[in-house]
């Protein structure tokens, strides 16, 4: 079986940018798995589709939105399961990025599609 980890990452990045684009959480909490567990830009860990979907109905409605992501790499963990880890860069009021943070995802064959179960965020800034 050809490895399909970066095709996998590729389609659901784009989704999920066109989504946080709109600030649709709706269209956002539809990527996750109904088990997601999702640390996003708070330290409130937000559990299943019904948490991601409060986590994004909760931010700000900033006028332009967008997200850029930035060293990517996708990697198969088994038939089921893809690990992803980059950067993504959010532009929120303007043409210089608000907000660069760690990302990863997991993200596993569920319900005959790909979701993501495992979202987590970090600072690019050494904690030690």
């Amino acid at each position: 079986m050809p490895d399909e980890s970066d095709e996998i990452v590729s389609a659901i990045i784009a989704r999920w940018s066109a989504g946080f684009s709109r600030l649709d959480a709706n269209a956002l909490s539809a990527l996750y798995s109904k088990s997601a567990f999702f640390f996003g830009s708070n330290p409130t860990l937000y559990r299943g589709r019904d948490g991601v979907k409060a986590y994004f109905d909760g931010l700000p409605r900033w006028r332009a939105p967008r997200v850029q992501f930035s060293d990517v790499r996708a990697e198969r963990v088994n038939a089921d399961l893809v690990n992803m880890a980059g950067i993504a860069s959010f532009f929120l009021d303007g043409d210089a990025p608000s907000l660069a943070v760690k990302i990863t995802w997991v993200i596993a064959h569920e319900d005959g599609g790909w979701k993501i179960v495992c979202h987590h965020v970090s600072s690019q800034t050494p904690l030690i």
